[in-house]
């Protein structure tokens, strides 16, 4: 194992480690890590995205990623944007030196995945990335240049892969103005990388009344990505989970693929339950009380707390 961390300890007590070396980093970017102490060789690894105005650490304390995993004994990367790449932090999806494969902070970012597999023994096979506004445009990015990396993704107020390709289109879909059409999002998807396997599943998250991205980039994302899973159509069944649907796209095999959360009267940022014996998190900016917590919930989707907990009382409605 290499030796090349230093610790920071944030205000809700977990301590991140900053990863210093990762490779050639053609990016420019930074990156912390958490490795609980239950964590074992062969374990997940989660990518965890911060949006704009935010750091690693103040994403860590909102969406509650550390204490989560504390409890399933996984292992968490934060990559971290600069100011000097972005005046307000964001990450640059909508750049094609920073959403293409093979360089600039795609590159970057999987550098830094493959030296945290590498120093702490993560099943390569249980990686998994989500994200908060640019970061979840950028886990789009991800999820499609190497989509062989990744078992899953999760992107929250995000937009799709491709959506933009300067910052000026990018600020148009944001507001739900224009953008590809559905049958170029999916090639933009299959064109990204020489992938020929099994797709990462999804799972989107938007809230209602978002004003900074519009929700209806989540259809957008979940029809690019329905095209790729070859799950057209209506979802193949809407459950109510803590008092909000959740639609599901299963495939031929039965496998839940895509997922899809849209949260009645949200704003714009990270849904989170702070409060109870399941709470996570830490309320403020763009972490918003909501009574359901999409950290929870989307390591649930992604088997990540298997014998733990389980969608209980859910009411579900099946679609032919």
């Amino acid at each position: 194992m290499s030796d090349h961390s230093i610790h920071t300890k944030p205000k809700n007590g977990h301590q991140l480690s900053l990863l210093s070396e990762f490779g050639t980093d053609p990016g420019s970017l930074s990156a912390k890590t958490y490795i609980p102490k239950n964590f074992s060789r062969n374990g997940a690894l989660v990518v965890v995205l911060h949006g704009s105005n935010q750091s690693a650490d103040s994403y860590n304390i909102g969406s509650g990623w550390s204490a989560l995993a504390d409890e399933c004994g996984i292992a968490l990367l934060f990559p971290g944007q600069r100011s000097t790449n972005n005046a307000i932090g964001s990450f640059n999806w909508f750049e094609s030196d920073d959403f293409l494969r093979g360089g600039g902070e795609p590159l970057s970012i999987h550098q830094m995945i493959t030296e945290v597999v590498d120093d702490h023994g993560v099943d390569p096979s249980r990686i998994f990335i989500t994200g908060l506004s640019a970061g979840g445009a950028m886990t789009a990015v991800m999820l499609a240049t190497y989509p062989e990396v990744f078992a899953g993704g999760a992107i929250i107020a995000g937009l799709p892969y491709r959506s933009a390709d300067t910052l000026m289109e990018a600020f148009f879909r944001m507001q739900g103005y224009g953008g590809p059409s559905d049958r170029k999002l999916e090639a933009f998807v299959r064109e990204a990388s020489e992938f020929d396997g099994s797709w990462p599943t999804i799972s989107v998250w938007h809230g209602s009344n978002d004003g900074t991205v519009d929700s209806s980039n989540a259809a957008s994302i979940v029809r690019q990505w329905q095209s790729v899973h070859n799950v057209e159509g209506l979802p193949t069944r809407v459950e109510t989970v803590d008092g909000f649907p959740r639609r599901v796209w299963c495939n031929a095999d039965g496998q839940e693929v895509i997922e899809e959360y849209i949260i009645e009267g949200m704003g714009h940022g990270t849904p989170i339950s702070a409060g109870g014996n399941d709470g996570l998190g830490e309320e403020g900016e763009y972490m918003l009380e909501v009574g359901i917590s999409s950290t929870r919930h989307i390591a649930d989707f992604w088997g990540l707390t298997a014998g733990a907990r389980g969608r209980t009382g859910t009411q579900r409605i099946f679609f032919p």
